[in-house]
């Protein structure tokens, strides 16, 4: 059975070596001129990719991946922290004593007196913690905002999703499902009637409505639609690749096919998938 036990020694050694390569990578005298020319702005799309990879790695089961991955993600906390401290902001101590803080203090239930929280417990307690925390900064205050803290860097997927969980936490929200379905029927009318319009900002805002009620229906039955997406992503993919493999194994090229040839290669994958 292998050792699953956390060596915090060893965890120690390999983040100050960490440590010491990105300061040397970032010293003025020798280090590298791409990694010294970075700043937040140019870093930050680099951290949200290594975060979808390691997503990936999991979605795929592949822990190899996954190990790495998660070092990709650790060196990105690794760098911000390195050029906050080199502005005077932070260092990465401050960033770990801050997580370990709020970690404890939104843990009360395994870290002071034991209550019995379950899980569905702990997320609406959770959430009311971190409303409290946003209000002692003053965040609440200043704008008033149940929507305040929803990050605009997030995905708009996952934003949408973000934005009507803190909107149904004030009552604003459907109570039941078929209305959801209603309004879906009622965004694909109006996208048609954008399309008639010719109007390219109509269509787009109609466009984006309809993805937003899509969201809101996921969120209603409990499925992450971020996940959802990727999936249907991850199945389109394997059916188009399926359905060039079958054309070429055939002598046939694609991409001379009409749609409706296409659409029976298509047919053929999926009726192959359902066996």
């Amino acid at each position: 059975m292998p050792d699953t036990q956390t060596r915090p020694a060893d965890a120690a050694e390999a983040l100050t070596t960490l440590i010491n390569i990105m300061a040397r990578l970032r010293d003025p005298d020798g280090g590298c001129p791409w990694d010294l020319q970075q700043t937040f702005a140019t870093i930050y799309p680099y951290t949200i990719e290594e975060a979808y990879e390691v997503a990936d790695a999991i979605e795929r089961g592949d822990m190899g991946d996954l190990r790495d991955e998660l070092g990709d993600l650790l060196f990105q906390v690794i760098f911000h922290s390195r050029m906050a401290e080199e502005a005077g902001a932070f260092e990465l101590a401050d960033v770990i004593a801050a997580i370990n803080d709020k970690m404890i203090r939104r843990h009360p239930h395994v870290f002071e007196a034991a209550d019995g929280r379950d899980a569905d417990g702990q997320t609406v307690a959770w959430e009311e913690m971190k409303a409290a925390e946003r209000a002692a900064k003053g965040k609440a205050a200043k704008a008033g905002s149940a929507l305040d803290g929803v990050a605009l860097s997030l995905p708009a997927l996952l934003r949408a999703e973000k934005l009507q969980k803190r909107a149904a936490r004030t009552g604003f929200d459907w109570t039941e499902t078929p209305p959801i379905f209603d309004k879906l029927t009622e965004e694909v009318e109006e996208v048609k009637a954008a399309m008639a319009s010719g109007d390219a900002e109509a269509i787009e805002d109609e466009v984006g409505d309809l993805l937003f009620v899509a969201a809101n229906l996921a969120r209603r039955l409990s499925v992450d639609p971020e996940q959802a997406l990727r999936r249907a992503n991850a199945k389109f993919e394997r059916r188009f690749r399926a359905m060039e493999a079958a054309a070429a194994a055939e002598g046939v090229d694609f991409s001379s096919l009409s749609l409706d040839e296409q659409e029976a290669y298509w047919q053929r994958v999926k009726a192959t998938e359902r066996k």
